[in-house]
């Protein structure tokens, strides 16, 4: 199901508060030091088999914050489990990811909490630490899933601790979404992307030629922050240390993938002071060739009528491919007297929706599992296959908890600078000073 322009932007909005700012409500629910007493979950691993459940009936409790077009696809695999499985039912609650980073541990901490969840792949780790969700080594072992089930970054990606405390469920990684009729206005060809920096600016300046800003450069998180980012990771760089011990997003990589962004609008590719999702509304309306935007705009370019559009993975700019990406991960709610029926049936539920992603993929999303990437169905999933071309070279923050505070400050640096009101390398050099403290804090508030 589509997701209109207005509803994407409130929901990424919200996102970015599940994966940043939501961060903050989530420790001010939690408290101090430590999380709700009580077993730790399935540590000790159950034995039913993870494709069955001969238990007797139980309930789950599903939480997750699919409001948007992507929920009634959740809600009709949900629907389609039960039927299946009538011993185990499962119950959806769905909430503004807002609210439901805030009710989650309140929710744990009473007693009360959910069996099941989503969780973004970047609030795992505090979630960890803080105790809300439990290990699941055992679950991945019981349902025989490993790195090669996946990809490399995903999978790594829900690891805290040396502890597995995630499912990859999907990843919404950025695509390069362009408009044909504008392309070929500009003689280009509609149907041969550029793909490497030399014919994507040669690309622009074609376009220039032909009074046309190709590329509109935004200083917003969504997508200015990915967009960096990603160029960032193609230099070489990174955004902080291997052990998240300090911030490295301005070292030199940095600088050359922000002064690459600002160099579109000094060279006149794109405008000066575009507003929040501007990018993508010139794209649709035929004022920009390319933007660099995240695969939940299939839905709403698809609610375009008559516009002729195509994507393709990131061109690489720098050295190697790399994109930005989130993901949903599954997640095991900490309870206060472990339920070994419950843990069984957990299993079986969040294996038989990864097995059965595909029906998650058409509301938008590339399935996390290999065997579903590499099927028939998702193959003729045009857009989805296309951008899920690129799984191997995501990049994900480091499982370190209370990081999303630290990453938000490069939204800043990404801001002043496409503003033109600091130069690259003065405005990553603030922040990365900032993002310094923060995770020195972190260090005390979490332990080393």
């Amino acid at each position: 199901m589509a997701v209109s322009s207005s509803h994407n932007l409130t929901r990424r909005g919200l996102l970015a508060l599940g994966a940043g700012a939501g961060s903050a409500l989530l420790l001010s629910a939690c408290g101090g030091g430590g999380g709700p007493a009580g077993p730790a979950g399935p540590s000790k691993a159950a034995s039913a088999a993870p494709t069955t459940y001969t238990g007797p009936k139980v309930d789950l409790a599903f939480w997750n914050g699919f409001t948007g077009g992507d929920g009634p696809f959740m809600k009709k695999l949900v629907e389609r489990f039960n039927g299946e499985h009538p011993n185990i039912k499962v119950t959806m609650n769905v909430y503004q990811w807002a609210d439901y980073y805030a009710k989650v541990p309140a929710a744990v901490t009473a007693g009360q909490g959910p069996d099941v969840g989503i969780m973004h792949v970047d609030s795992v780790p505090t979630n960890a630490a803080r105790q809300v969700i439990v290990p699941l080594d055992d679950l991945a072992a019981s349902l025989s899933l490993t790195e090669s089930d996946f990809s490399p970054p995903v999978w790594k990606a829900g690891v805290y601790r040396n502890a597995r405390y995630a499912i990859p469920l999907d990843v919404h990684p950025l695509g390069m979404f362009y408009n044909k009729a504008v392309v070929a206005e500009a003689g280009l060809d509609p149907d041969k992307p550029p793909r490497t920096g030399a014919d994507y600016l040669a690309a622009l300046e074609e376009l220039k030629k032909a009074g046309i800003q190709g590329h509109w450069a935004t200083p917003f998180p969504f997508t200015g922050t990915f967009q960096f980012g990603s160029l960032l990771h193609q230099f070489g760089g990174t955004l902080f240390s291997a052990d998240a011990a300090t911030a490295t997003f301005a070292q030199e990589p940095g600088v050359k993938a922000l002064s690459w962004l600002v160099d579109l609008i000094t060279k006149g590719y794109s405008p000066k002071n575009v507003g929040q999702d501007a990018d993508l509304i010139a794209l649709k309306n035929g004022k920009a060739a390319y933007n660099w935007n995240g695969i939940w705009t299939i839905n709403t370019l698809n609610e375009a009528e008559g516009l002729e559009w195509g994507v393709a993975p990131l061109p690489v700019i720098g050295d190697q491919p790399a994109a930005w990406a989130g993901s949903h991960q599954f997640v095991v709610f900490k309870q206060r007297a472990r339920d070994d029926d419950k843990l069984a049936a957990a299993k079986v539920f969040i294996n038989w929706i990864s097995q059965h992603s595909i029906e998650w993929a058409k509301g938008g999303q590339v399935p996390a599992r290999k065997t579903i990437r590499e099927g028939a169905e998702f193959k003729a999933l045009e857009h989805q296959s296309v951008i899920g071309s690129q799984i191997d070279h995501l990049y994900f923050l480091p499982p370190v908890p209370g990081i999303p505070d630290a990453s938000a400050q490069i939204d800043t640096a990404v801001n002043q600078a496409i503003l033109l009101k600091k130069e690259p390398a003065a405005a990553l050099g603030e922040a990365a000073a900032k993002a310094d403290k923060i995770l020195e804090q972190n260090r005390k508030k979490y332990g080393a």
